[in-house]
Order: C-alpha cells, then sequence, then structure tokens
C-alpha cells in the first residue's frame, strides 16, 4: 500500500456503500519508538502518541461496521525490553482500561482481551476482567486487545487443552482436527481474520494470531502507529476490497461461485 510515514500519503480511494468489508481486521501497531525520535519527545511519548491513535481507528471501524478490531498491544516477546519501557506500557494499558469502559459502553462496544495473563500484574488482570464484564452486552462491534501474547503460545496452550481431554478420556487422538484446534484457541468465538495491517514499515507478523489470520490479507505500511489515520485506514480496505480471495480455488471457481472477480 503506498502511504507517507506522516501519514500524508496520495489520494485514498474513496469507499463506497458497495464496497466489500472485512468483518475482521487485525492491526500490529508498530513504530511507536522511532515516532518518538522522529518527533523529539520525551521518553514514554510515542508509546503515549500511539495509545491516543487507538480511539479514532476504533470509531471508524465501528461506523463503517466492522465487527472485530483486534490490535497487538504487547506482544510475549515484549517481556525482554527495558524494565522502564515495560512498567511506562502496564500503566499506558491500565489507562486505557480505565479511559475506555465507559466510553466502550455508551457506543456498544464490548472488549476483550487475548494473551498469558498470568504474566501480568494482579491489579491489572482485576481491571481486565471488569472491563470484560461491564462492556460484554456491546452488541455493535469487538474490540480485542493482545497483551502479553504470542501466536506460538497461543496454539501450545490449544495443544495442551486437547491433550488434557485426551488424559481424562473425553475425546481420542484421532479426534483431534483443525476444528477442534480452532475451538481452544483465543477468539475461538469470534470470526477469522480478514484483513492483517501492519504499520512501521517492516514486513513480519511477529508471532501475531498466527492460526487466525492463516487467510488474512495481509497490507504493510511504511507510516508509524502514531501516525496511521482513518484515511489512511481506507486506503487499506480499498486494496483489500480489489484483491479476489480464493482460499485455495482458482479465479474462475471463486468468480463462479460468488461473483466476485479481481478489480482492475
Amino acid at each position: 500500500m503506498s502511504a507517507e510515514s506522516n501519514g500524508d500519503g496520495p489520494a485514498v480511494p474513496a469507499l463506497t456503500a458497495g464496497t466489500r468489508m472485512p468483518r475482521h481486521i487485525a492491526i500490529i501497531m508498530d513504530g511507536n519508538n522511532r515516532y518518538a525520535r522522529q518527533h523529539g519527545l520525551p521518553s514514554g511519548g510515542g508509546h503515549r502518541a500511539g495509545k491516543d491513535a487507538l480511539d479514532p481507528i476504533v470509531a471508524h471501524c465501528r461506523q463503517l461496521g466492522v465487527e472485530v478490531l483486534t490490535v497487538y498491544a504487547f506482544s510475549s516477546e515484549n517481556w525482554q525490553r527495558p524494565p522502564e519501557e515495560v512498567a511506562l506500557l502496564m500503566q499506558l494499558f491500565a489507562e486505557t482500561i480505565r479511559e475506555q469502559q465507559i466510553r466502550l459502553r455508551q457506543h456498544q462496544i464490548a472488549m476483550h482481551f487475548i494473551g498469558d495473563r498470568s504474566r501480568l500484574p494482579p491489579a491489572i488482570q482485576q481491571q481486565m476482567a471488569k472491563c470484560e464484564a461491564a462492556t460484554r452486552d456491546g452488541a455493535v462491534m469487538t474490540l480485542v486487545i493482545a497483551i502479553s501474547y504470542g501466536g506460538q503460545w497461543d496454539m501450545a496452550q490449544a495443544a495442551r487443552k486437547l491433550a488434557q481431554q485426551v488424559e481424562a478420556g473425553r475425546i481420542r487422538a484421532a479426534d483431534i482436527t483443525e476444528e477442534a484446534m480452532a475451538a481452544c484457541m483465543e477468539m475461538a468465538d469470534l470470526p477469522a481474520v480478514d484483513l492483517l495491517i501492519r504499520t512501521g514499515g517492516d514486513f513480519r507478523l511477529s508471532n501475531f494470531i498466527l492460526w487466525q489470520a492463516a487467510y488474512a490479507e495481509l497490507i504493510f505500511t511504511p507510516t508509524l502507529w502514531p501516525a496511521f489515520t482513518p484515511q489512511e485506514l481506507d486506503a487499506a480496505l480499498a486494496e483489500y476490497a480489489s484483491r479476489q480471495r480464493r482460499f485455495g480455488q482458482t479465479s474462475e471457481q471463486v468468480t463462479a461461485h460468488t461473483g466476485q472477480t479481481r478489480l482492475p
């Protein structure tokens, strides 16, 4: 996708009422520290700017009718960062939960968290559970925050659940299918990811929702996360709508079954 790193890219294709929209968008929010260096912000300023960038994207997704938005806030590997940076990220995460809970309830957005909660401070675990309970009736959209999350961890914990069921005699090893595995993964009750966007210019998934995004369309932009705007999201959505999703079939099969063709 073509876009400048400050968010002032070329003209964004207009989204129309007939634009094919993804049900589930995931975003790797990368580039906070580089944004801080480029803009001369004090320590932690990039992460604070990144926190502020999320609200307009959530609001825009809700307006467009996106069912689920999942964002990568803190990975399993991020625990290796300097202790002072981890402490700041935990502080910002706690602030985000407090700030968002009332707002999400007002806009009928459910908040859900995925990841290894056991590694998080107990106070934050309590905040997460309280926020999920307070917003669970949000029927318009779901906002998923991945914290202390890794795709390999997710698959390992799912495999562990299945192994425990085999040990208990509830299922046989032969019963372990892709569907059974999927049912034990994080976000098992949500639609698969249709569109995955990574900001910041890197071309990798960084251990993010490896199972759930198996057939997602991937879009990488050099724009640093704090500068990522709803207008650039629209550009990504226009690119998504122009692609033909084949899921292993030929173009001719997809066209025959759905009428979906690749746009010029």
